[in-house]
């Protein structure tokens, strides 16, 4: 970086997401413009794609579309062209337990036999309705139907959600799903059909729970809505919860809605179960308050309970399968909205030239438009709504999905589930151990998808607050970064741009080895105490590095 123009070049750096910072950090590092260089010595934890998978559900698929490949070539086997036909539900049970005799021992045929079982001994579903949908998905040998998501996959996933996003806690009525391509689709859906339908319009007002994943931080204000934002902004030395003072800015009647990350990217932490009590009782008070809470983590979290469970009328619940079962590659999301929701309410009660629009705009799909619930116009609108017959997640996708939810609800004792969280502590610990921070693991809220190494907060405990006074006035913390990609080949993400209040950074504990964040815990280690030794040397000083809990 040339000196005359470090300052322009500083600032913008600064005004770049994360996820675009990160390919300027790669190449500092020596990589190339590609995701995964072939240079092995950098280490880039700067992405949470996972390095693990979930490998039982997609052997199932595999072995599934072998099965149903068989159940195609039933049909026009006199043509010897390769036509195949769609599968027969007559007789198809018995031929599903025929393939699974014969592939006995086969890696993913045991889950299937399992998964068959669950579906009608479990859930009361019929068998045969079950296998015929996953066959006639897996071929994707026709449109979704329904477009909002297949009949049987939406009981199914909405076990999953209730198992995991609900528990225990007592959750009254039922919820629709929508099938989306991954997180970000949902995202993008609900941003726009809030806007379609007037709950949200330019000048409004709404409220983002901090730190939070910065796509939330950049939509609001693009000229496609121009909302208002105050941030509610949880703090490291509150071990990343919000307090009451933070939250009670939802009780202010200008903010529409409110939109957070739980547990949170990147702190990865949940909110705590005060808190969302909190959260609760301020939606009783405010029950026009619109709730959109991304729930992707809570997978990984001990005993995790969604805003959706507490407040479900309000809620809109965003989730991805991409980071539990390492599939961000197949694109699976979710968003659920209760049947007895506020959207609905809110949409009826909008004023009368607002509806005569809005009855125009969905008029061609349905002969009752203004009845046309919030989570069918989302999916007409993913659709521009006149290709709203072709709507819907693709139908192998759906079937992964629910072949991925049937292995959750499967696994009663949290087999897989354990085991990934064993997997991101132990790389956590061995992190804090080379950088020199104390373990906890009391925090129950603690998830550990991520970790936030924050320069304010842990050098001021090592060094004391005039080091840290001196750090902040002397460097950037794009600097701190790029000299870590530059020396120690390390890549992590800028912490600030998601939202933190102090320079950090952030490192994803989900894509590399353990020995691979004790190779990260030494570089930054280094790295601190060179700048230890300028400040002694500048300052005349001898700080000693104290014990960080």
């Amino acid at each position: 970086m040339a000196k005359d123009n470090k300052g322009k070049d500083q600032a913008a750096l600064q005004a770049l997401s994360p996820f675009e910072l990160k390919d300027e950090l790669i190449k500092a590092a020596g990589g190339g413009a590609v995701e995964r260089p072939a240079n092995a010595s950098m280490l880039n934890a700067g992405r949470g794609n996972p390095n693990f998978l979930a490998t039982i559900p997609r052997h199932g698929f595999w072995q599934l579309g072998l099965f149903a490949m068989r159940e195609s070539e039933r049909s026009f086997a006199y043509m010897p062209e390769g036509v195949g036909g769609f599968p027969k539900r007559e007789g198809l049970t018995e031929r599903f337990e025929l393939f699974l005799r014969e592939n006995k021992g086969v890696p993913g045929i045991a889950f299937l036999a399992g998964a068959v079982s669950y579906v009608r001994d479990q859930l009361g579903l019929s068998g045969t309705d079950f296998l015929y949908e996953m066959c006639e998905g897996i071929l994707a040998s026709n449109y979704p139907v329904p477009d909002r998501m297949l009949k049987l996959s939406e009981v199914i996933v909405g076990q999953y959600l209730r198992r995991e996003m609900i528990g225990k806690y007592p959750f009254v009525g039922e919820f629709d799903i929508f099938a989306v391509e991954g997180g970000t689709a949902a995202m993008t859906y609900i941003f726009n059909t809030m806007k379609q339908n007037h709950l949200i319009k330019a000048g409004d007002t709404i409220a983002l729970g901090r730190p939070i994943f910065t796509p939330y931080i950049e939509i609001p204000t693009l000229n496609d809505y121009e909302l208002n934002v105050v941030n509610l902004d949880a703090d490291v030395e509150n071990n990343w919860q919000y307090s009451k003072a933070e939250l009670d800015k939802l009780r202010d009647p200008k903010v529409k809605a409110f939109f957070l990350v739980n547990p949170s990217n990147p702190p990865s932490v949940k909110i705590s179960d005060e808190s969302l009590e909190y959260i609760a009782d301020i939606v009783k008070e405010r029950p026009d308050l619109i709730l959109l809470t991304d729930d992707v983590y809570g997978t990984f979290a001990d005993d995790f309970v969604s805003l959706f469970a507490l407040a479900p009328k309000n809620t809109i619940l965003v989730y991805s399968y991409s980071k539990y079962f390492g599939a961000t590659g197949w694109r699976l999301g979710t968003i659920a909205t209760h049947k007895d929701n506020i959207l609905d309410k809110l949409i009826a009660e909008l004023p009368k030239d607002v509806k005569k629009i809005l009855h125009h705009r969905y008029e061609s799909i349905t002969t009752e438009p203004d009845k046309l619930k919030f989570i069918d116009r989302l999916v007409a609108d993913s659709r521009t709504v006149a290709l709203n017959h072709t709507a819907g997640l693709s139908t192998p996708q759906q079937v992964q999905m629910v072949l991925f939810s049937l292995f959750s609800l499967m696994d009663t004792p949290d087999a897989y589930k354990d085991a990934l969280k064993r997997l991101i502590r132990s790389r956590k610990r061995a992190l804090y151990e080379e950088i020199g921070i104390a373990f906890d693991e009391k925090d129950a809220n603690q998830v550990d998808y991520y970790s936030i190494i924050d320069m304010e907060y842990f050098g001021e405990r090592a060094y004391g607050r005039e080091f840290v006074d001196w750090l902040l006035k002397h460097t950037e913390a794009s600097e701190l970064l790029f000299r870590l990609a530059s020396d120690a080949r390390v890549v992590l993400l800028p912490g600030m741009g998601f939202g933190t209040k102090h320079p950090s950074g952030r490192v994803s504990l989900a894509n590399l080895n353990e020995s691979d964040y004790r190779k990260i815990g030494r570089a930054i280690r280094k790295l601190t105490d060179e700048y230890v030794e300028r400040y002694n040397k500048e300052t005349g000083k001898n700080i000693q590095r104290k014990e960080v809990k």
